[in-house]
């Protein structure tokens, strides 16, 4: 059988090494971005200097060889399915036996007036680095628009260059429509500590420019920036225009079942690219990060092998760095207060250090975690999320949570304080976070 993936981001790579492992089948893996497959979270860290292109390059060529998996590096233009082809951009034509679509997600680009200059870029390719070095060199201001986790990386980024900076952000603090009043006010905070001009309630408005090349932009304040750079990190969308026209079902994405399969026979889509057509409750129909990419590789490959699974991405995390703020959520943690649960929060009384558990205000059940600053073990919050383990048995032994290297402070007992002051309860904390008692409790 011949099975061709179209797409060799996480979701492409992990379909056709889970497919490898469990077959003998011929696999192909078609790109038109890069021939290797790269870490796409880790390109600030080579433009800033922190690696270099072949550290976030997991695997080399000679693994592909070994493995015997077939790369293929052209552009697709059309999928004819009926006949099972693949018709390149060159006319060259490959058949298929399964298909599995991977394509990933692309830019989100508003219809500004001038966002056809040069200057006008996201962050999402390999080869936009090249793009922002080009334009690095003779920059004097850089306006970054959205604030998203995108948005803050770039606006680090050229930050780091010692080249100012003005993020704009429709909403009143960073990032509130994900996160908490508190964790959102203590970001924005950081990001100007750090010298970015963080501009709130701010949209932009239009770009200027002389014949091709960026100049200004225009904002909903009626303020002009002078710039010669304007990153738009308002968001992707799958990228699927090339299938616009066939007979493959598309919402906003692939619409694909709980086995990953779309409507038409033997052809499969994963990753950010595809849409649950019923999602599991509390999650989206299209989520456009790492872990679940991986989870979608993982799952078709055992359909297509005859293991037949369903995709259920469990309970929602991400993680991310607001510059040097960790941060991590674990569950359903909602931006603002929601009927019918409690929130018990704690912060730092001088640093960016945060610790919020989200529960059922009836059944007192934890729904989730919000961490900044502090890290926590990703596979005990999960037990408790998935358990319904009530806040007073979590917060009884929240030690055994806690993921700081061994010298570092701690702070369960803040947050144990609170909960009892606020409750009346006199609940004590099990200091006992040996890596022994863990792995008993994550076995039961």
């Amino acid at each position: 059988m011949k099975i061709v993936i179209i797409g060799n981001g996480i979701s492409g790579i992990t379909a056709a090494k889970t497919l490898r492992k469990h077959s003998n089948h011929k696999i192909t893996v078609i790109s038109d971005e890069t021939e290797l497959f790269f870490s796409r979270t880790a390109l600030m860290y080579v433009f800033m200097g922190h690696m270099k292109v072949d550290n976030i390059i997991p695997h080399p060529k000679s693994f592909y060889e070994e493995n015997k998996i077939d790369l293929f590096f052209s552009r697709v233009r059309d999928i004819e399915f009926d006949q099972k082809e693949i018709v390149f951009e060159d006319d060259h034509r490959m058949d298929y036996d399964k298909l599995i679509i991977a394509t990933g997600s692309k830019p989100r680009m508003p219809n500004w007036p001038g966002n056809h200059l040069d200057g006008v870029h996201s962050l999402y390719h390999l080869q936009d680095l090249e793009t922002l070095e080009r334009h690095c060199e003779n920059m004097t201001k850089a306006v970054i628009v959205g604030g998203g986790l995108i948005g803050i990386e770039l606006a680090e980024m050229i930050h780091s260059r010692g080249i100012p900076v003005s993020l704009l952000v429709r909403e009143n603090s960073y990032w509130n429509s994900v996160l908490p009043k508190e964790e959102s006010e203590m970001v924005t905070k950081h990001i100007l500590h750090h010298g970015i001009d963080l501009q709130t309630n701010t949209e932009l408005k239009e770009i200027w420019g002389d014949t091709e090349k960026v100049k200004m932009i225009y904002t909903s304040k009626d303020e002009k920036i002078n710039c010669e750079f304007v990153g738009i990190t308002v968001g992707v969308v799958p990228n699927v225009d090339f299938l616009g026209f066939s007979k493959l079902n598309i919402n906003r994405g692939v619409v694909v079942n709980e086995k990953l399969e779309t409507n038409i026979p033997d052809v499969y889509a994963i990753g950010d690219c595809a849409e649950i057509e019923q999602p599991r409750k509390g999650r989206k129909a299209i989520e456009a990060v790492w872990y679940t990419g991986r989870m979608m590789g993982q799952i078709v490959a055992h359909n297509i092998t005859g293991t037949h699974m369903e995709y259920d991405p469990g309970v929602w995390f991400n993680s991310a760095k607001f510059m040097d703020i960790e941060y991590q959520v674990y569950g359903t943690v909602p931006s603002k207060p929601t009927e019918g649960f409690e929130q018990l929060f704690w912060q730092h009384p001088k640093e960016n250090k945060s610790i919020r558990i989200v529960y059922n205000q009836e059944t007192k059940a934890v729904t989730g975690f919000n961490l900044m600053g502090i890290r926590y073990r990703h596979e005990v919050c999960e037990k408790w999320i998935k358990n319904g383990s009530p806040i007073e048995e979590v917060l009884s032994n929240l030690s055994m949570a806690n993921f700081d290297p061994e010298f570092f402070k701690t702070y369960e007992k803040h947050l144990v304080q609170s909960y009892n002051e606020i409750s009346g309860s006199t609940i004590q904390l099990n200091k006992n976070k040996s890596l022994k008692a863990v792995l008993s409790f994550l076995r039961k």
